[in-house]
């Protein structure tokens, strides 16, 4: 059971901070913490949850911004990579690479089949907080002690995963591990992906010492499982005004990518008339403005997050400028009707200032309804001698668990965010939380694959 504010959970809680709360101005990223491995019983425990997450804090991370850049395939995406590999050798799981690049660390044989795997992800979005996908896969290797601990005896065996590049920070793609492995990036169209470099995704895997020959579907691997089960802090303030500490996933709203290549004439910022510019950045600008008014109209969201112009010279009218929209609504109909409104708008303003516009759409996912049946099942687990119902809350977030929704049965839980604030150094959750988070999972990893 999930405990709610105030009340305590029945089962040996898991090493806890004496500082209690980690400090937000931190991002929350560091939990003080006795030493990691202790000697018990003749043998070494595993690093427990605060010392993990004080051996992978500083992974990636930007000492001015205090943010996170761990993106897909670089030195510090392979810091991290080694972290989870001693991991799983810490605690006598046999490791395992994929095809596309994806970690698991195994516990029984995985031939066996009908699996439960939990896990998550590890990169980042730029300059990214401490939480977003780090604190499902540390709760996952802090839930696994905790089971043993409790003395469960597994009748399923069990995997902890790392889906490689989920935010798509480099490659401008999210979830392309997950993606791969299920087959909703076909090779052809992985093998195109490059970075603002110019360097193709097989380019960068092969320079970080990885086989990129054999990436693609792997439905053999998912004919292994049986269900797959996140945690993630949550990226909203609804389980902080609810006062829950954990809550269960329902579905993920549909979204998607879209880029605007607004196409003018370079000139002189100087000695060219106003009249005589064809200057993109104007139809960009007023584009921007025009999907914060269709999100309001249909109560969803539209953001211009990222720009690239051309030639990108302070004297210099643009000659390109390149604008991505992400928008994501609760239901299809809302999310074409932020769209095409603003791609009207986007063509009405270029007409207007003599600039071509193509709208490219670089990614598409559905909406995601997470099956009932497995979601009840967590709800009960869960919420078994509680006071009230484990909260259901759905997501405008994409996530490694709705890509493999149609594949194998997926459900997510969340942690309390108490400021809501996600891919930002100031994403935080309190430690007490995250140790409910851990416990939580336990639980469900022990009502999934110890029955």
């Amino acid at each position: 059971m999930v405990p709610r504010d105030g009340g305590s959970s029945p089962n040996p809680p898991l090493p806890q901070s004496p500082a209690g709360r980690a400090s937000s101005s931190a991002g929350g990223a560091d939990f003080s913490a006795p030493p990691a491995i202790e000697e018990r019983g003749g043998e070494k425990e595993p690093p427990s949850f605060q010392q993990m997450w004080r051996d992978l804090s500083p992974i990636g991370r930007d000492k001015d911004s205090r943010g996170y850049r761990r993106y897909a395939w670089t030195p510090a995406d392979a810091d991290c990579r080694t972290w989870f590999k001693e991991q799983a050798e810490a605690r006598g799981l046999t490791y395992e690479l994929d095809r596309n690049g994806n970690q698991w660390a195994w516990l029984g044989d995985p031939a066996q089949g009908d699996a439960v795997v939990t896990g998550s992800h590890l990169d980042s979005v730029p300059d990214g907080g401490a939480f977003d996908g780090p604190l499902g896969v540390v709760s996952s290797f802090a839930a696994l002690d905790e089971l043993r601990r409790r003395g469960a005896e597994f009748t399923k065996p069990l995997a902890i995963t790392n889906f490689g590049d989920e935010e798509g920070a480099r490659f401008g793609l999210a979830c392309v591990g997950s993606r791969l492995t299920a087959g909703q990036l076909t090779v052809p169209a992985a093998r195109r992906l490059r970075d603002a470099d110019g360097i193709t995704l097989p380019e960068a895997m092969e320079n970080a010492g990885y086989d990129a020959t054999a990436i693609g579907p792997d439905p053999e691997r998912l004919a292994r499982i049986g269900a797959f089960v996140e945690l993630h802090v949550e990226q909203g303030r609804a389980l902080d005004l609810s006062g829950d500490p954990v809550g269960i996933a329902s579905a993920i709203w549909p979204h998607g990518r879209w880029r605007f290549d607004f196409a003018g004439e370079a000139n002189h910022a100087g000695t060219t008339r106003l009249v005589d510019r064809r200057d993109p950045m104007l139809p960009y600008a007023e584009t921007v403005l025009a999907a914060r008014r269709e999100a309001e109209l249909a109560r969803a969201v539209a953001t211009f997050g990222k720009i690239a112009v051309e030639p990108n010279g302070v004297n210099a009218i643009p000659s390109l400028v390149r604008g991505w929209l992400d928008s994501r609504a609760a239901d299809q109909e809302s999310l074409d009707q932020v769209v095409a409104g603003v791609e009207k708008a986007a063509r009405e303003h270029a007409e207007r200032h003599g600039v071509d516009l193509t709208v490219v759409r670089e990614s598409f996912t559905p909406v995601v309804e997470f099956e009932h049946a497995l979601r009840d099942e967590l709800a009960a687990l869960l919420g078994a001698g509680a006071e009230r119902p484990v909260p259901v809350l759905g997501t405008g977030a994409g996530h490694d668990a709705g890509i493999l929704s149609g594949s194998i049965p997926t459900a997510m839980l969340f942690v309390r965010n108490p400021t809501g604030v996600s891919h930002s150094p100031a994403e935080f959750a309190a430690e007490d939380d995250c140790v409910a988070g851990v416990l939580a999972l336990a639980d469900v990893l022990e009502g999934l694959a110890c029955r």
